[in-house]
């Protein structure tokens, strides 16, 4: 069995981090276990811990818009294999997940030692789901969408998720600690690289992958 080094898990809820922690931590006690409750702090513990052996992400953290972070950390860490731990249990979701490049996926319903399993067996270099998901579920509007998103840099994407935040231009700029000019050149990246033409487009191509999609929409045009 390999024991990993060091693992990061990005859950907003603590109850159910702690309790993920303390179990596994009794088969993994040498395991340095990062922490992130947001996608901003997960960006963050990525960047600092490249070096990471696994992360286990929860696709509803705050920040997140449903497969987008999962595109996003496999697009920018490569190298960090992702095991989705979600309370989403369909076929549809859990197919969609491993197609955007997750290496497992746990239901939060899930008995501890099915956890632990899915770890190792992805921790071995093989694919973990709940139960055999036959067939595959592919949309190619959105294939099309994950490869745009995934084209972003890591400073874009911050930028299109600030956007959807409804943050201002000179907001961003100031909170990124950049100017305003600089924040407008990346804007017009973004909408080139997502083909769309402003602001609204581009948070409703975000959207796209979100796990609720109808709600998002509405949220969008009400």
């Amino acid at each position: 069995m390999f024991l990993p080094e060091k693992v990061i898990i990005a859950d907003d809820h603590p109850l159910f981090r702690q309790a993920l922690l303390q179990t596994l931590n009794e088969k993994m006690s040498s395991t340095q276990w990062l922490q992130a409750e947001t996608v901003e702090e997960l960006d963050q513990v990525l960047i600092e811990h490249k070096d990471s052996d696994l992360l286990l992400l929860d696709l509803n953290i705050p920040g997140a818009h449903g497969f987008n972070t999962l595109i996003h950390v496999r697009q920018h860490f490569p190298q960090i294999p992702v095991v989705v731990v979600s309370a989403y249990e369909d076929r549809d979701t859990i197919t969609q997940a491993m197609n955007y490049g997750a290496s497992g996926f746990v239901p939060k319903s899930a008995d501890v030692e099915s956890i632990f399993t899915a770890i190792n067996t992805v921790l071995s270099g093989e694919l973990w789901t709940p139960e055999l998901v036959e067939g595959s579920v592919h949309d190619e509007s959105k294939s099309d969408t994950a490869e745009r998103i995934a084209s972003l840099t890591q400073q874009q994407y911050k930028i299109l998720l600030m956007f959807a935040e409804g943050l201002l231009n000179k907001q961003i700029a100031y909170d990124l600690n950049v100017s305003e000019a600089t924040i407008k050149a990346h804007a017009t990246a973004i909408f080139r690289k997502l083909n769309v033409r402003n602001r609204t487009q581009a948070v409703i191509v975000l959207g796209q992958l979100d796990l609720n999609d109808s709600d998002f929409s509405t949220e969008l045009t009400s």
